[in-house]
Formats: structure tokens, sequence, C-alpha cells
């Protein structure tokens, strides 16, 4: 039922004291089945120490970012193991192995209204890297009943993370962590990780996600660009066409226009990237650019409301793109390291200023790229991740705009 990594891990808990116990590391590793199962066993020693203690009803916290992520990483799991079926009650609490099981959702601050007010004997925190800080640590003092104990599980983040700083480097006995690796689960096919790790872009993506390690974002962001592979002069023929806006005026504006192959590769196949310009002289480009790929969708930035407006007013399909960064990113980067995303040779000068100068912002806090020669390479990103989200695959243009 386990992995070897799972089965450490599972003992230690089973047969140590703590006081709070995260799993961290790679996608894919074993960690929330660990968890899962924990879950269970708590439930099973809180309901002991309640009835040691003559109560009828003892409280558990269930956390994750919210009640979508609670049902699919948890509660859908245990289903699927052990058939398990909460009922739940008006407030969403059910009651599990004899203990009242109460949700708390910790991607907002509005979060904290759910953990306050009660003594809990234990919660279990998924996702903790994504939760709120203060969420997070009112739910701890929450648990503050007999011999109460907390477990989290995490993908890794930036090292100088909260969860990293106080939970994982804290050296009380108490406070105990367990990191995995992708090789750590061996109920994986060895092809099966062989190509996530091929398909995996390089630097913190593949670090993280590989490796599980807490990394700095550093370097240049789209490390696997090849300009010997990944620039090319002859174009295949498309199946269709879409594009990406980012507004500018002091600095750059680009529109680019992205071709699809019936091989769902994507091609950067034109464009343009140009300052101090009006939005007259952008909506006759776009007009110039419709006019040659057809009634394609623009996906734009929704920072300028008045131009996606103005740009449907005069017939172009614009939808506010999804602007996601580092989801946006990690596409892209897998696109260029899975060699499916490909330039057109000298298409858009400004693309090749950009490719390479394109960083993470040094030392931060979190995970985020400095604001420099990023104009075309956002209005990349709107083009392909919203399209991927299928944004605005419904919408039809009418006369007058929409």
């Amino acid at each position: 039922m386990y992995t070897p990594r799972q089965l450490e891990v599972l003992s230690y808990i089973w047969n140590h004291d703590w006081f709070i116990c995260g799993l961290h590391g790679a996608k894919r590793a074993g960690k929330t089945v660990v968890n899962n199962d924990t879950f269970i066993t708590e439930l099973d020693r809180v309901r002991s120490i309640a009835d040691r203690l003559g109560i009828d009803e003892p409280m558990y916290i269930l956390a994750g970012t919210s009640s979508t992520s609670i049902q699919n990483n948890v509660l859908q799991e245990l289903y699927n193991k052990y058939g398990f079926e909460p009922k739940y009650d008006k407030h969403g609490s059910f009651t599990f192995r004899g203990v009242k099981v109460v949700q708390v959702y910790t991607g907002l601050i509005s979060g904290l209204k759910r953990a306050r007010g009660f003594t809990s004997f234990g919660a279990y925190v998924n996702e903790a890297s994504l939760a709120n800080e203060v969420v997070f640590k009112e739910i701890i003092s929450r648990c503050s009943g007999t011999d109460a104990r907390i477990v989290w599980d995490s993908n890794p983040d930036n090292p100088n993370h909260w969860l990293n700083r106080d939970y994982i480097n804290n050296k009380d006995k108490m406070i105990i962590d367990f990191a995995f690796k992708l090789d750590d689960n061996t109920f994986l096919s060895k092809r099966y990780i062989e190509n996530i790790k091929s398909a995996t872009p390089n630097g913190k993506f593949y670090d993280r996600d590989i490796l599980g390690l807490w990394t700095i974002a550093e370097g240049a962001i789209y490390s696997d660009y090849d300009k010997s592979i990944h620039e090319i002069d002859i174009l295949p023929d498309m199946v269709r066409y879409f594009a990406g806006v980012d507004w500018g005026y002091d600095h750059y504006g680009s529109i680019v226009i992205i071709g699809e192959d019936n091989q769902e590769n994507l091609y950067l196949v034109d464009g343009i990237a140009d300052q101090y310009k009006e939005i007259d002289w952008w909506v006759n480009r776009a007009k110039e650019f419709k006019e040659k790929y057809g009634d394609i969708t623009f996906y734009a930035d929704s920072a300028r409301p008045e131009h996606v407006d103005r740009f449907n007013n005069e017939g172009i399909v614009t939808v506010n793109a999804n602007k996601a960064v580092i989801a946006g990113i990690e596409m892209i980067a897998k696109l260029f390291k899975e060699n499916k995303l490909y330039i057109k040779r000298g298409v858009i000068p400004r693309f090749f200023d950009e490719i390479y100068q394109y960083k993470w912002k040094p030392n931060s806090t979190k995970d985020e790229p400095l604001k420099e020669f990023d104009d075309v390479l956002d209005a990349l990103r709107y083009a392909i991740y919203s399209n991927a989200l299928g944004i605005g695959s419904k919408i039809k243009l009418f006369k007058g705009g929409f």
C-alpha cells in the first residue's frame, strides 16, 4: 500500500510524539496519501482522548485553500480508497470516526472567521504554502485540546516563505518535517518519471517539482530557450490563429499573433511592438492583423478596459486575458522545454531583446519576474495561457460589439 519513503514517514508519525508535522516536496511524490491516512489515525487518537476525558463531540480542523481543494485533494481520495462519504451539517462540518470535523478555508484572510471561537484537538492543513499565514497561525492556536497535533503538506516554494522559515527550519523537537522527491514514489513507472523530468523546465520548476527543493527563482526565466531549435525560417501550414495584446505607451506595447499547426505545436508568426502610440494606432494594427488572419480572438491585458472596449467596438474580438503570472510562465517554459513553441526568425525584433533578459527578481521573498524586458513576452503569455484555458471560446461578435 505504501512506498518505502511513505512507510518510513508513517512509522515515525505513528510511533513518536510531536506537535506539528509537515510533509513537503515534489509533486506526485506521495505526500497527500500519507497525510490522508494520518488524518484518519489522528481522528481515532482524538476519539480515544475524548473518551478518556468524557467529551462527547471533540472537534478537529480540516483545512485547505478552498472547499474545492479539500474535496479534490482529501475527501475524494478518502472516498476512492475507503468509500467514505461525509454527511454535512448546515455549516459544512461532518462527523467522521466519532469526531466533528470543521472545514476551514485558508486561501484568504476571510477564512479566519471559520477558525475562531472553538477548541480543536488537531488539524490537517492541505496545501499549506498557499495558506494565508494569519489563518494558518490561527488554526494552530485553536489546537489547544489535550495532546492536539497538526499535520500539513505542501509543494516547495520560495525558501523565504514563512512556512519554510518558521516550521521547516524550526529546531524545536516537537516540530518535525519530512521531504519527498519525485523518485520516492515507486508506484510511478520509470517511463512516466523520465517523461515528467524531460518535460519540466529547468531552474526553479525542476528543482521544486522534481527534486522537492525550496529554491530561489533566479536567473533567466526561459532558460530552455535555444535559438538553434526554437527559431525557424519556414512555417508549416496553420489550422488556426489567435492573438495576445499588452497595452503600452512609455513602455512597449505589443500585439503577437500565434499560429497552431495540426500537431498542436505553436508558433509566434507575426506581431508588433512599439512605444508612444495612441489607441487609434493600435486599432489600425489590429485590423491589419484581422484582415490577414481572419476573425481571430485577441487576449488582452485587462488593465486598460477602455482599450478592450474600443477594440470590441471596432469589430475586433477581444477578451480579458488570464494574467496568472507563475502559471502562465510555467506553461510557456514547458512548451519551450518540450519543443512545442517556435518563433519565426526576426518576427518581432523586440522579442529577441527580451527572451534572454527576462529574469526572476533577485532576492525576492516571493516568485516574481523583474518588470523589465517583458512586454512582448507578456503578450505571448496572455495569448497562450488564456487560449489553453479556453477563455473566450464561446464568445461571438455581433454588429456594434458585444
